[in-house]
């Protein structure tokens, strides 16, 4: 049966595990990966407001915003890349699980432990050659074309997002280690999958709370009149 995944970011239940090297190190940069998406988010809303300032002043005042399109190019890489490892640790990345769907205990954490190493192998060479590129196009002055612009701060964001998604794949690999050695303990640090007919059901659960939630809503303003 085809499985989506989810994960429990706030840690391990259990409090012996809770104590451990890896469920402390897996809430820092759970800090961190929210502190970016909230950062990305921020970038999000207010290229929204400038894009709404931007074709204001150009149908209203004739007056564009200089050099806009030079600065949703710059800030792509912000709202692209920025959010990636936060969204890696709450399992919300495309995933093909055709396979690990139908497998469980070491067999399944050895399958995503050898995923985890080959990602940690690409992201590592996609760290070296940002973090080239972006030195490269400091030295050379590389600007955007219409208002000049340093490219470098865009593209630095680049091997900064891709070094603490290197980190989140460091503690996956460790958390999913663990996990081989003895499959009872409790999973730290790691995407879980569970059964989609699962999540179906509780997603079914919810959406009929909110249809009785609504009734009683509506009916409160009417007694009130009355």
């Amino acid at each position: 049966m085809a499985e989506a995944t989810v994960s429990r970011p706030e840690g391990p239940r259990d409090p012996d595990e809770d104590r451990s090297a890896l469920a402390r190190a897996d809430r820092l940069v759970w800090r961190i990966e929210r502190l970016f998406a909230l950062i990305s988010a921020l970038f999000i809303f207010g290229l929204m407001l400038i894009g709404v300032v931007q074709i204001a002043g150009r149908k209203f005042f004739n007056a564009p915003i200089f050099g806009y399109i030079d600065i949703v190019e710059l800030t792509m890489t912000i709202f692209a890349f920025l959010a990636i490892s936060y969204c890696e640790r709450i399992g919300g990345h495309v995933r093909m699980e055709l396979l690990l769907g139908k497998l469980r205990g070491r067999a399944l954490w050895f399958a995503e432990l050898l995923g985890v190493l080959v990602a940690l192998f690409v992201i590592g060479v996609l760290i070296w050659f940002g973090y080239d590129h972006t030195i490269r196009a400091y030295e050379l002055g590389d600007t955007t074309i219409d208002a000049h612009y340093p490219w470098w701060p865009s593209k630095a964001m680049v091997p900064i997002a891709f070094s603490l998604l290197w980190l989140r794949l460091l503690l996956m690999a460790w958390g999913f280690a663990r996990l081989i050695a003895d499959p009872e303990r409790t999973p730290v640090g790691v995407p879980l999958t569970a059964d989609i007919r699962r999540l179906a059901e509780q997603e079914a659960l919810e959406a009929h709370a909110l249809e009785e939630d609504q009734p009683s809503a509506a009916a409160g303003p009417a007694a009130g009149r009355r």
